[in-house]
């Protein structure tokens, strides 16, 4: 039978560490999927009032299409209404920008993700800057 290993107990410096490192992680991922979430896309921007126009249309339309064109139409509709609804529901970005500039330098650091990288994703030069993050890697 092998020797019991001693339980060690963390430090409270670890757990302050592991807990940091977690509070950075979040900062830097809310922003980076609020980033996502609100890049612009190509083509005309829908606003309410066009979706709630296409949603009449597919509710009149529904009634006298094909089984398949009627599948589509509910994918549609729900599709339009999801997007509706996030229309809606604004995200504060000024305030996830704060936190990932406090966070994102000592993140970057100790992932070793370069200035590069971060402009690759579509953060903002003026938010890296910021946060201290330059393309010298400073």
């Amino acid at each position: 039978m092998p020797p019991r290993r001693k339980a060690t107990t963390m430090t409270a410096e670890h757990k302050q560490a592991l807990a940091q490192g977690r509070e950075q992680s979040r900062a830097v991922r809310n922003y980076l999927e609020a980033l996502e979430q609100n890049r612009p896309r190509r083509g005309r921007k829908r606003t309410p009032d066009s979706i709630k126009r296409r949603l009449q249309a597919i509710e009149a339309g529904l009634p006298d299409a094909s089984p398949i064109q009627r599948l589509q139409m509910l994918q549609e509709r729900r599709d339009l209404e999801s997007e509706l609804e996030q229309s809606s529901a604004s995200v504060d970005l000024g305030a996830l920008e704060k936190a990932f500039v406090k966070a994102a330098r000592p993140y970057a650091e100790a992932k070793g993700i370069s200035y590069a990288t971060w402009r690759e994703f579509g953060v903002p030069a003026d938010v890296l800057g910021k946060a201290g993050i330059t393309r010298s890697g400073s």
